[in-house]
């Protein structure tokens, strides 16, 4: 994500600096995009940080709809923040992002294709939950389900062997739970009173 942030910002600069988008007003407004960016491409840098720059170079490209190459940057680090929300599990986030390059590029593939996998993931079905097999790797689970919300994960420090529960929201409005012993898969629930898969395959 940093590498394409920067990379995307030096287009960018190149890209401000000719043609007709270079006026006076265009210039004042890419340097306040620009100390947005230095903050944003840090090693240390936060998701605030990120969105914060997003969201003004968005503001650019909004005041200046003839910077064709702005639009392009802008829509690719839309795309970049999208996917590294999904990675966190914040679905909601990811979605307004994709919806946002749909609505500009209808016809962009890889926003439609992470918009509907973004969908998919705020809520499991029994389906995927019954999909689950006793000993999956917490990747193996996160690959079928998602991962899940911030917040939505609990691990017991002081048992051995540990437990790790990781809970999801379900698509008939309740929440589901799976359960880790040492990384490796052993319960899952529908909800805190139904075994939905006995997992011993």
């Amino acid at each position: 994500m940093r590498r394409s942030l920067l990379a995307c910002a030096a287009a960018l600069v190149l890209a401000s600096c000719s043609g007709g988008a270079d006026s006076a007003e265009s210039q004042r407004d890419w340097l306040h995009v620009l100390s947005r960016k230095k903050a944003a491409v840090s090693a240390s840098a936060t998701t605030k940080e990120k969105q914060a720059y997003a969201d003004t170079l968005g503001a650019f490209v909004q005041k200046h709809p003839q910077h064709a190459r702005a639009r392009t940057v802008y829509q690719r680090i839309q795309l970049d923040f999208a996917s590294e929300l999904s990675s966190l599990g914040r679905y909601q986030d990811a979605i307004r992002f994709y919806r946002a390059v749909v609505a500009a590029d209808p016809q962009n593939e890889e926003a439609t294709r992470g918009l509907a996998t973004a969908l998919d993931r705020l809520a499991v079905s029994k389906k995927k939950l019954l999909a689950l097999e006793k000993g999956m790797s917490q990747r193996d689970v996160a690959q079928l389900l998602g991962k899940p919300i911030p917040g939505w994960k609990m691990k017991s420090e002081r048992r051995d062997p540990a437990i790790e529960a990781w809970y999801y929201r379900t698509q008939e409005g309740g929440v589901a739970g799976v359960y880790f012993r040492d990384g490796e898969l052993f319960a899952a629930e529908e909800n805190s009173h139904e075994k939905v898969a006995p997992l011993t395959r």
